[in-house]
């Protein structure tokens, strides 16, 4: 009996043995996936200084605005920025922007005759017809 007992303790000791081979395999095949390639160094890219815009003296010059566009911005010459600044002030002073359509105008006294005539205008076209009012 004392040899059977001695045959089965070497064979759990075998199986254990066996068993903590695989668990070191495993472990080592799990260090193994977590491990990535290392990183390749890239090339920092350079930062390109840009140069400030110059504003276009088109822009700058100073224009005389005619006697119906003078009653909104006023009698003194101003660049045509400067022109259309304000007459955005003075639409949104009045409330003169269409509620339903932002895009839109509504003309008032002061504006009819500046936009021809119509009592409504894009926004896109006040700046060509407010263009003509300008000398």
């Amino acid at each position: 009996m004392a040899v059977k007992r001695k045959k089965k303790a070497a064979k759990g000791r075998k199986k254990k043995a066996k068993k903590a081979g695989r668990k070191a395999k495993r472990k080592v095949a799990k260090k193994a996936k977590k491990r990535k390639a290392p990183r390749k160094k890239t090339a920092k890219k350079k930062t390109v200084k840009r140069k400030k815009r110059k504003p276009n003296p088109a822009f700058m010059k100073a224009l005389t605005p005619s006697a119906e566009l003078a009653a909104v911005v006023g009698a003194k010459p101003l660049p045509r920025t400067q022109v259309i600044k304000k007459l955005w002030a003075y639409i949104k002073r009045n409330g003169l922007q269409d509620a339903k359509n932002r895009r839109m105008v509504n003309a008032d006294a002061k504006l009819k005759p500046i936009f021809r005539g119509k009592k409504q205008v894009s926004m896109f076209q006040m700046t060509a017809l407010v263009s003509k009012h300008l000398t």
